[in-house]
């Protein structure tokens, strides 16, 4: 397959991938949906007319919206037929687009030249912690090697509901939060600006489908229906305040602070050709939360940190989609077993994901190993956890044996100084 539109081997964004946004440009300040293809953007608003097929002829609006949650809450088959159509339209072979000057002009803008934004309204989000390396190696800091993980976490994907408004799109700065922390066990609390700040390397799936009811449930086995989309995640966490309010219901204010997301959500047929095997489960997990088919990505995820007081990324994470324990099937799976109702938009996070070697584990609090190794950047700067000025760089991409890339962009964010709290 070969797109007109011209772009380097290495690009995130070829024919094979297609991923959907939301942006504005100098063209129209309106908010459009576009496809990124190499480095532009096609406007599907301007060519929303081309999508003749026979599930989209009658769907065309879907395209002139200024968000994705339309077209998310459509069916697999629509998604599927979109991609064919922009597949076919892109193909050199075809054309259509490529022979009509005045479309083009229209329908093409330079990522440079866009701002991108929130692909979807988020109505609800649930943070999942499915990565067993992970689990394990928080488990250990804060319990032993013998009870690192609680005895529930075999047994179901755990999760807890997060703070939908918080998510921010790439680009978007983050405040160091105050809050209540325990410095010294045992002594009393303490209010102030949060001194341990960490990133989450996570990926969030985007929920499509038409909306469920309260007390319809999605088991695995179907849950592939309701998956539109991956974005790249970096859950933003303060993990002194963490420590002391999480007992005992949990994050809240530790991971309300903001949460970022890339802007370009990959669907789930563009990595179809990167499916590897599922995480080995034992026990067997019950009924509602088995698949037999293959629903884990070969996924290569990277962490740079960049200071102010130098201008060199430092890459200090390198980690893998692969190991996650619990696939986002069961994740949607947990979700709904209650009746819990779905509503296209939603977004379910991975939780940080933690390989099998001490350079892949996704988080300060792990790398640093609770602040006790601090890690060396280049220019000679240590880090136990971020400082005030810190870019957090995340990356995702796939690649195969003949060198075809799916990428997700970057996910990227400044931590800013505490504001000054007033009485």
């Amino acid at each position: 397959m070969k797109s007109f539109i011209e772009y380097s081997a290495n690009t995130d964004f070829p024919i094979e991938n297609l991923p959907y946004g939301v942006f504005t440009s100098p063209k129209n300040a309106q908010k459009h949906i576009g496809v990124a293809i190499g480095d532009w953007i096609l406007d599907l608003h301007v060519i929303s007319h081309l999508f003749s097929g026979p599930l989209l002829k009658g769907k065309q609006h879907v395209f002139r919206d200024d968000k994705l949650n339309s077209f998310m809450g459509l069916t697999k088959a629509h998604w599927i037929e979109a991609r064919a159509t922009l597949q076919s339209l892109l193909d050199a072979s075809n054309t259509k687009l490529k022979n009509d000057s005045e479309l083009r002009q229209k329908a093409f803008v330079k990522q440079s030249e866009a701002t991108m934004h929130l692909p979807a309204e988020i109505g609800d989000y649930t943070d999942f912690y499915s990565s067993i390396h992970h689990a394990t190696n928080v488990g250990i800091m804060f319990r032993s090697k013998e009870n690192a993980l609680m005895p529930n976490w075999k047994h179901l994907p755990v999760g807890y509901h997060g703070r939908s408004s918080s998510i921010v799109i790439s680009g978007t700065p983050i405040t160091r939060p105050y809050g209540q922390t325990l410095p010294i066990e045992g002594a009393d609390p303490h209010f102030g600006p949060s001194r341990l700040m960490d990133f989450e390397l996570e990926m969030a799936c985007f929920v499509g489908g038409p909306p469920t009811a309260l007390g319809e449930r999605v088991s695995a086995r179907h849950a592939e229906e309701r998956l539109f989309g991956f974005v790249l995640m970096n859950d933003w966490s303060a993990r002194d305040i963490q420590k002391w309010e999480y007992v005992p219901l949990g994050p809240f204010t530790a991971k309300n602070l903001g949460t970022s997301i890339s802007p370009w959500i990959v669907t789930i047929e563009a990595l179809r050709p990167y499916i590897v095997d599922n995480y080995p489960q034992d026990p067997e997990p019950f009924a509602y939360l088995k698949h037999d088919d293959k629903f884990n990505f070969d996924i290569k995820l990277e962490v740079d940190v960049k200071t102010d007081k130098s201008p060199v990324a430092n890459t200090i994470c390198r980690s893998n989609y692969r190991f996650m324990y619990w696939t986002v099937k069961q994740q949607l799976a947990q979700q709904t077993v209650s009746g819990c109702n779905l509503r296209p938009g939603d977004l379910l996070g991975s939780g940080t994901i933690s390989g099998d070697t001490s350079d892949s584990y996704g988080s300060m609090l792990e790398l640093s190993w609770k602040g006790t190794k601090p890690i060396r950047l280049q220019n000679g700067e240590e880090r136990k956890f971020l400082q005030d000025g810190d870019t957090v760089i995340l990356r995702g991409y796939c690649i195969n044996e003949i060198g075809v890339r799916i990428g997700f962009g970057k996910c990227e964010g400044k931590l800013l100084p505490a504001l000054p709290f007033k009485e």
